[in-house]
């Protein structure tokens, strides 16, 4: 098993979603119960379904110098950098560290697709029209490449596309890079908007629900697919006494199948054991687990029977997809800011749009959001390939 790890500060966070933008918005989103899921009103074509689309995209705006990024998924990624102090809290961190020593770690699945999509239904005389010529937002570190831009980073600059587990191993990264001492602190986080490809693909693995997504309910019928950016400033825990910690991760690749996860769970399983260790936890000693609880037959059947076999009844877990939809490459990093509000405001999110749940789980499921004092929380991701990651918050004072 992994050696116990130092833990972080985590001195900064920030998502914007279906529910709104910023910490306050999601909280009290959560906290009422309010789903941002609505009727497709977003592909090309149409789709029978529900998506969680944040409003504001398209009137959103670029800084006029990084223009040459301009594509939905960047403005996205600018529109949840501003909010909640954390332009000015990355800044702080390049003036206690200097830009090269800070790291920036971004987790997506499509990255700017949508912009090559369109640039496909343009084609001018079999060419890109001249407004999409251009190379760097039809690649995958698109997204990494306009944010170090943005904030003025030049430490070490990574893009990590794992499908749904992406932004929450943008955190190991960032712990094993700081342990290693290339960087003092790291802007980690994730950022995936809508896309046909993402809508007619998923509908194409008939893994798309034609109402709102309910996961873990037992009439479930597949994914809501949804779009965020979220964000989290790590440094060392001496720089902020006070802040909640990352004291955990684990990850693993069980390889079994390109969609289906292990039917036994053996990649969840691996990496919830190395979460524990990184984080010197015992199970009853988590208070609540953010699940990935995708609302598909087989993601949800496993995990409950994992989260039913490993912890005790009074452990809380629920799945926030019914809140917000999948955000793919973006859900790692939108959970880990949930894990970090369930922690800072004594907040369990209800699994909203579960009636019925698996008989497995159903007593750790809380199906209303619950105020309790939280001090640990694990957030599980879990991708398409076997890309599973496990990652542990802790409240400052938890020993």
């Amino acid at each position: 098993m992994p050696a116990r790890i130092p833990p972080l500060a985590v001195t900064a966070y920030s998502a914007t979603s279906a529910l709104g933008r910023g910490v306050a918005a999601h909280a009290g989103a959560l906290r009422m119960g309010r789903g941002g899921l609505r009727a497709n009103n977003f592909s090309s074509a149409p789709l029978e379904c529900f998506v969680g689309r944040v409003e504001g995209v398209e009137a959103a705006a670029l800084p006029q110098a990084s223009s040459h990024w301009e594509c939905r998924n960047n403005r996205l990624a600018w529109l949840g950098l501003n909010q909640d102090g954390l332009l000015d809290a990355v800044q702080a961190a390049i003036e206690r560290h200097g830009a090269d020593r800070v790291a920036l770690i971004l987790g997506t699945s499509t990255a700017s697709i949508g912009a090559s999509e369109e640039a496909y239904r343009r084609l001018e005389d079999a060419h890109f029209p001249h407004d999409l010529r251009r190379p760097g937002i039809h690649t995958p570190h698109s997204l990494t490449a306009f944010v170090a831009e943005a904030t003025g980073i030049t430490g070490p600059a990574l893009t990590i596309s794992t499908a749904c587990s992406s932004s929450a191993k943008v955190f190991a990264s960032a712990e094993r890079m700081m342990r290693l001492g290339l960087a003092d602190a790291a802007l980690v986080g994730g950022v995936d908007t809508l896309c046909d490809s993402v809508l007619f693909g998923f509908n194409a693995l008939e893994l798309v629900s034609p109402e709102s997504c309910r996961p873990f309910d037992a009439r479930r019928r597949g994914i809501s697919i949804g779009e965020a950016a979220a964000f989290a400033l790590l440094e060392r825990a001496d720089v902020a006494p006070r802040s909640p910690r990352l004291i955990g991760y684990g990850e693993s690749s069980d390889a079994y199948h390109m969609s289906t996860p292990h039917p036994q769970g053996r990649g969840a399983r691996a990496a919830l054991d190395d979460a524990l260790a990184r984080a010197g936890l015992r199970e009853d000693q988590v208070d609540y687990i953010n699940l990935h609880g995708t609302a598909t037959l087989k993601n949800d059947e496993v995990e409950a029977a994992l989260l039913g076999e490993r912890f005790p009844q009074r452990v809380r877990a629920s799945s926030t997809k019914g809140f917000t939809g999948h955000t793919l490459g973006a859900a790692g990093g939108l959970e880990a800011v949930f894990s970090l509000i369930a922690i800072e405001q004594g907040l369990v999110p209800g699994n909203l749009g579960c009636t019925q749940p698996e008989s497995v789980c159903a007593h750790q499921l809380a199906l209303q959001s619950e105020e309790r004092e939280i001090r640990v929380v694990l957030s599980n991701s879990f991708g398409f390939g076997g890309n599973n990651a496990c990652l542990a918050f802790a409240r400052a004072d938890f020993e």
